[in-house]
């Protein structure tokens, strides 16, 4: 009896950044109970680290392949994807302020948590209204998935190099 290799393969764009708004929306959730509890700021401290990480790689991905092919294939939807990059660096600046603070100072939790608000309007947006469009748009979203995948992979492992 022969038996065929599985060949695993990366999930196509949509469902990848779907997966990383699911996960990103789960770390929020725990860091709120966490935040609701008093809960230790050691874990406060890691799970904001691992949301702020993940953000800042699926921002990245997004910015780099996601957004350019979605602009060559839907270019009336230009000012779409101009929220989406703008909604990036309001993100981005409430990351380098969570980074940059620890879970002691007055601020941090609710950093954290418009952080959160500012990621599930995003999501809903994408979700909702860009992502219907794409898949519509005969974009190839199975290889630029796998790009993306690939990409995210190698952005962790150099932020894993700096750290």
């Amino acid at each position: 009896m022969t038996t065929t290799p599985m060949i695993a393969t990366a999930p196509d764009a949509i469902q990848l950044l779907s997966n990383d708004h699911r996960e990103v929306k789960a770390l929020f959730k725990a860091y709120q109970q966490l935040a609701d509890a008093d809960g230790d700021d050691e874990e406060k401290e890691q799970l904001a680290q691992e949301i702020c990480t993940k953000l800042t790689v699926h921002a990245d991905v997004e910015e780099e392949l996601f957004y350019p092919a979605v602009r060559d294939v839907l270019p009336d939807e230009e000012d779409l994807v101009d929220e989406a990059a703008v909604e990036h660096a309001c993100a981005r600046e409430l990351i380098v302020q969570i980074e940059q603070s620890a879970p002691d100072e007055p601020m941090y939790d609710a950093k954290v948590k418009v952080l959160g608000e500012y990621v599930d309007h995003h999501a809903r947006e994408e979700e909702d209204v860009l992502f219907p469009k794409v898949q519509a748009s005969g974009l190839d979203i199975v290889g630029l998935g796998q790009d993306m995948a690939q990409r995210m992979d190698e952005l962790l492992a150099d932020m894993a190099d700096d750290a």
